[in-house]
């Protein structure tokens, strides 16, 4: 199985009435993990692409919680999808070894990414054809 087939939508429970709404992601619970860290990505203009990467260790799941992206994921081998993030109680899950572009950011939008690990920069891989040699090693 291709990696990019591990990645996936995710929706998430929202309770709400006439104050609000209330979105709740637990890790373990609504997402395959335990969340390790946190951090969000604002502030993009819709040109720039983000990520660029891909994590040796790190599993990821991406929410739009305030406007739009959306997230290309690529597994080396020729398989890629895109996703679109545009509702705050979906989400995509992204496996290690996942190389990840985040784009198309709407003015508004506020991407909140939920990590399995802590930062470790040595598991980055940010040179694509890199990423390629490594995922086709074992073959």
């Amino acid at each position: 199985m291709n990696v990019v087939n591990l990645a996936q939508m995710l929706e998430f429970s929202q309770k709400g009435d006439s104050r609000g709404h209330l979105v709740i992601v637990e890790g373990k619970e609504d997402i395959p993990f335990d969340i390790k860290r946190l951090f969000y990505i604002f502030g993009s203009k819709n040109d720039i692409v983000r990520g660029q990467h891909a994590n040796k260790e790190s599993e990821f799941v991406l929410i739009n919680v305030a406007g739009t992206s959306k997230v290309k994921v690529n597994d080396g081998k020729g398989n890629e999808a895109v996703y679109s993030l545009n509702r705050p109680h979906t989400g995509v899950y992204l496996p290690r070894m996942v190389w990840k572009e985040m784009y198309d950011f709407s003015d508004d939008s506020v991407l909140l990414c939920l990590a399995s690990t802590r930062y470790n920069e040595g598991e980055y891989i940010r040179d694509f054809d890199e990423f390629v040699k490594l995922v086709n090693e074992d073959e």
